[in-house]
């Protein structure tokens, strides 16, 4: 039975690709942070899971922390999902988002090599690396141009997943995740920011939502898809690096038109612009070119943009 350790297993993806796994057999461990145990909310995405899965807490910032892990486990193999996933722009978020982003990627790399070097890791990278993308669609290729200190992060760990690969060998690898969304997505993101404020005002508890530029444009696939390419990465006979994503633009207010016609609401009626939401734009839009996946190993998004919203709010009115 082969052994797969999900870092952050409690957050979208993590949930789904245990569910994954565990449909084909795996032993599964997952990280989770100390004070995600004592929070019920944080553990909601897996709650349904517990019983079927082991759960390990650890700091992994902290190197000796993530040795002991790897020592213990000795997994076949890592999926590094675990991040501060929202794009801040803001100074004072610079240092904690670059810690937890690098210095955990550089942990666990450390500890494969040292104690498990045969572990297949997969890193999740993002669309953020190609920031102020300088071509459309952007595909591996393409230059790398970050514009927050998230994309920042990004990259650098992913600069260190291609060196280990190159220097020690390493079964080691970064897929570039495009925006995913599913009834799971934290309600930080715009999609359930969405989703969750149509079935608020559907039950009377809010009377509108606020956002900022409507016309801002997104490649936005479906998590549960995501997370197979994320498998078929690690079951590759080489290592290798790919786009994940939909090649298919949405601007916000799609978005907007979807969810509220799932209710049979019109939007314009429940939105207000706040100016203070507005962040910097896109020159040329963030759109992957995932059809070097698809080639290799034969994946593609498939589930449409409008069934993803309408099954998000769905779930949000339940």
């Amino acid at each position: 039975m082969k052994k797969a350790l999900i870092t952050g297993i409690n957050g979208q993806d993590g949930s789904y690709l245990a569910e994954l796994l565990l449909s084909k057999g795996y032993e599964i461990y997952g990280v989770v942070r100390r004070e995600s145990i004592e929070n019920s909310k944080k553990m909601e995405n897996i709650a349904h899971l517990l019983n079927q899965i082991k759960i390990v807490t650890c700091q992994l910032e902290n190197s000796l922390a993530v040795y002991k892990l790897f020592n213990e486990i000795k997994p076949d193999e890592c999926y590094h999902l675990a991040a501060s996933s929202f794009v801040s722009f803001a100074v004072e978020d610079d240092l904690s988002i670059m810690m937890n982003n690098f210095t955990t990627t550089h942990n666990i790399l450390l500890s494969v090599l040292e104690l498990c070097p045969a572990c297949h890791i997969y890193f999740a990278g993002s669309s953020e690396i190609f920031g102020n993308a300088t071509e459309y669609p952007q595909s591996e290729k393409t230059p790398y141009n970050p514009r927050s200190v998230y994309g920042i992060s990004k990259l650098s760990s992913h600069s260190l997943i291609k060196n280990y690969r190159e220097r020690f060998n390493l079964f080691a690898c970064t897929g570039f995740t495009y925006n995913h969304e599913s009834p799971r997505r934290g309600r930080t993101f715009v999609t359930r920011k969405v989703t969750s404020s149509v079935a608020d005002i559907v039950h009377g508890k809010q009377d509108f939502i606020e956002l900022g530029n409507i016309q801002a444009k997104r490649d936005w696939g479906y998590a549960p898809e995501y997370v197979q390419a994320m498998y078929l990465m690690l079951q590759n006979k080489t290592p290798k690096d790919y786009v994940i994503s939909t090649g298919i633009l949405h601007t916000v207010e799609d978005l907007l038109k979807i969810a509220f016609d799932t209710v049979d609401l019109d939007y314009h009626k429940y939105l207000r612009i706040n100016e203070s939401f507005i962040r910097p734009g896109e020159k040329i839009p963030l759109v992957g070119d995932s059809s070097l996946i698809y080639k290799d190993l034969g994946w593609k998004a498939k589930k449409p943009f409008n069934e993803i919203i309408e099954e998000m709010v769905r779930s949000d009115l339940k």
